[in-house]
Parts: structure tokens; sequence; C-alpha cells
């Protein structure tokens, strides 16, 4: 029987890898280095022991001095930590992939990445501009190279050491299935946009099917209209619970069994986003009935380019 609290410690096993990922996650998508830096120490404080970092947030050397910070103070030692972060889509020619895997690795200060994603199926022109545009301002894609070579160097990084596990990011179905049919070392784990108004269950069901986790970004909708912090839905299931909507919407995610990610710099936000309990099943079976909105937040999945991310250089 699952006791209130055991969301707070929840693990959910990997088919290759670390052995477990923790449901709970933070993601640190913070434009400011040193908020990045403060938030994150906040969120190991607090308990979580999943962080989300990526080449593209440009803030990985952030994280890893809040994690240093951490090990330093006794609040977590490394085999209580996993860690993801991400190759991004100006480095998907296979003789690039290494090199960035391992400029992540240096920025975080950690011999070892739990876990290593694909952040987009999108390759971008390589080299040192992450957002590479031509005269007209259109993303300038590299032809050059296919998903399923880029995933052959990202199984090299588990051959040789270092790469714990490995997955993808901002993927439909389709593209997924592509690489599962394709792939040697299958994905462990595969992030993507999912909240109660974009609940991707068809894409849950195939991964639960082939074994993969399924993290979901903007758990909360990222504060976007509509706000489903505002749904009715959720509002009614929260008072009924003595529940913030928000920690509504977190525990839902984790007992339909997948992982999720949490963003905040409001260390009370993120005490609140950690303090998750159980939902009665009729409550859940409620949010899956009635809660009809459907919609998208982020377009990356048809461009390659983050829309939570500022295009600014």
């Amino acid at each position: 029987m699952t006791t209130p609290n055991a969301f707070r410690d929840t693990r959910i096993t990997l088919n290759h890898g670390s052995g477990h990922i923790p449901a709970v996650g933070f993601g640190t998508l913070i434009p400011d280095p040193l908020a990045t830096r403060q938030a994150t120490k906040a969120a190991l404080e607090v308990g979580f022991r999943h962080l989300d970092a990526a080449e593209r947030y440009r803030n990985e050397a952030a994280v890893g001095d809040a994690i240093q910070d951490a090990f330093k103070a006794g609040m977590v030692r490394r085999e209580e930590l996993f860690v993801t972060t991400k190759l991004w889509n100006t480095n998907h020619r296979p003789e690039r992939v290494r090199p960035a895997f391992d400029a992540s690795r240096q920025r975080l200060q950690l011999d070892d990445i739990d876990c290593y994603l694909i952040h987009t199926p999108f390759a971008f022109q390589p080299g040192d501009e992450q957002d590479p545009r031509d005269e007209r301002g259109q993303v300038i894609y590299d032809r050059g190279v296919t998903l399923a070579e880029t995933w052959q160097a990202m199984e090299r990084l588990v051959d040789d050491g270092h790469c714990k596990a490995i997955g993808l990011s901002d993927i439909t179905l389709e593209k997924l299935r592509e690489i599962v049919a394709v792939a040697r070392i299958k994905p462990a784990v595969v992030q993507v946009e999912a909240h109660p108004y974009l609940p991707e269950w068809e894409l849950l069901e195939y991964c639960r099917q082939n074994g993969i986790v399924l993290l979901a970004f903007a758990a909360l909708g990222h504060a976007m209209k509509p706000n489903l912090l505002e749904d009715a839905v959720i509002a009614d299931i929260a008072r009924r619970v003595h529940k913030t909507p928000a920690q509504v919407a977190l525990a839902w995610a984790v007992q339909r069994g997948t992982a999720f990610l949490t963003t905040s710099t409001n260390p009370q936000r993120i005490q609140a986003n950690f303090d998750i309990t159980t939902l009665p099943e009729d409550a859940m079976q409620e949010m899956r009935d009635r809660i009809t909105t459907n919609v998208r937040f982020n377009s990356v999945v048809r461009t390659g380019v983050p829309g939570f991310i500022p295009a600014t250089r």
C-alpha cells in the first residue's frame, strides 16, 4: 500500500543505466546563473534527488556549483543523486556527440551522467552558434545526419562508460518508434511536454510496453494560457484533498506512472512542489473523464526550437 508521502521517494525502474530514476524531478531552465545555483541548492535541501539540465540552458556550470555545494555540506551523496542533461541540436553529427557530452560533464563537475538525452530530434547546422539562422531568420537545419546516426553515437557513450542511460526529448510517438526499431540500446527515458491538458496517453502506453520512462516537462503548464492550475476540475479536487492545484497536477503525474520536472526559484514553491501525496482513485478518474481541454504549449516538436527558451543569444 502506498503511504501518503511515498511519492517523494518514488523511483521508476530504467531499462538500462542507473537502475531507477526519481519520479519527482527539478528542472533547471532558469536564465540567471546565480538564481540557478540558489534554486538548485534549495531543491536539494528540500529533498529533490533528480536534477534535469541541458547544454542549451547555458547554466550547467551553475548547476554543477550547486551540486558541489550540496556535496560539501553533506546534504547529499553522489550515489543518491540522478542527473540528466542533454545533447543540443548543433551537435547531432556523430563526431560531435562525445565532445559535447564531455563538455557537459566538465561544466556539471561530474565524472558520470545518469541520463543523457538528445534534446530534440532536429539537427541544426553544426557549430558554436546554438540557434543558427539564415538571412530570413529561418533555422538552418543539418540534412547531413540522421537521428539514427546520432543515436548510434549515443549508444557508444554508454559502451565507453561515464554515460549510464540514454534517451530522447521533445519527440513524437512516430519518431520514437523509428528509433526503437533500430536501436541496439533502447531509450531508457523520453522527456516530453505532458500535463493534464496534454496527457499523451498513447505515447505513455507505448513507453510502458517498451519499458521506457515518460518524463514530463511543463508538468504545470508553464503558467501559460489556458492556465491548467485554474481548471475547475483540478481546483475542486484540490479543495477536497486540502492541497494546491499544483500539488494535485504533480501527484496525478506520478500516480499515472510518469516522472515529472518542475521548476521554480521560489523556495516556498519548491517545497510545495515536493510535498505531494496520493490522490483518491476517483479523483484520478475524474481528471481523465472531465478534463477536456487539450493544448500543447511548446511547439518544439514541430521545429526543434524550444518555445520556453529565449531566441536571443
